[in-house]
């Protein structure tokens, strides 16, 4: 077997937010390493600190505290136009409500990453084609939201987060505004992209949902209460 390559390394993380004159203490001392090509999935109840964590992982926040390596870039204490550019290279982001532009084609809202990666448009439109043919939107890519289902802009926003090459998929409920089937669809999606080679982090509150991860981590009060692998992953 080849020896893990970690793609995140986390050293004693913390986070803290001032309200007033009081400071909350959003992350802990978090700890945490995750290789190239992992099934991860983050739970915790509200409160918890998940969110939090998460900006941190997509390079929306910075720490208070610790370092942070992501794909042998210490990322702790960039500014805010290097951490975009960071973004749009090394992460893919998949969000719970979509977050797709509704006066534009699924080609268009696929292709938007592209643009700021500088490519021209020849070869954003036939990049972004290639990725919704995969998800399976080969036959939808001049539809906008308003004309695809839930489980379609979903996809939309899955092929958006793989078109440029990210090393990282970060997807925030990427299941909470979907039926049971739909869910189950884009799960199998999910694994699909792992099994692509794709590192693939899915926050959610949801069991189930992370019953279908490689490993979880269970978040408490802004620490890791536990982190286990998943023996048996949920078949999609």
């Amino acid at each position: 077997m080849s020896t893990p390559q970690p793609i995140i390394t986390l050293q004693d993380i913390e986070r803290h937010f001032r309200i007033g004159a009081e400071t909350i203490q959003a992350l802990r001392g978090v700890d945490l390493v995750i290789n190239k090509n992992e099934y991860v999935a983050l739970m915790g109840p509200s409160g918890s600190g998940k969110s939090t964590l998460m900006n941190i992982l997509g390079c929306l926040d910075t720490p208070s505290k610790g370092r942070y390596v992501l794909n042998g870039n210490d990322v702790s204490a960039l500014g805010d136009s290097q951490l975009a550019e960071i973004r749009n290279k090394e992460i893919g982001f998949i969000f719970q409500t979509f977050n797709l532009l509704p006066r534009s084609n699924a080609l268009d809202n696929v292709a938007l990453p592209l643009i700021y990666a500088g490519w021209n448009k020849e070869d954003r439109n036939r990049r972004a084609t290639q990725v919704l043919t995969e998800v399976g939107l080969g036959d939808r890519i001049k539809h906008k939201p308003n004309e695809l289902s839930g489980g379609q802009r979903q996809r939309v926003a899955v092929a958006r987060a793989l078109v440029n090459h990210p090393a990282i998929i970060l997807a925030d409920e990427p299941t909470g505004n979907l039926d049971s089937k739909t869910s189950y669809e884009i799960m199998a999606l999910f694994d699909q992209i792992h099994r692509n080679g794709n590192t693939v982090i899915v926050v959610t509150h949801e069991e189930d949902i992370a019953q279908y991860a490689h490993r979880i981590i269970r978040l408490k009060d802004g620490k890791v209460e536990r982190d286990e692998v998943n023996a048996n992953p949920r078949n999609v």
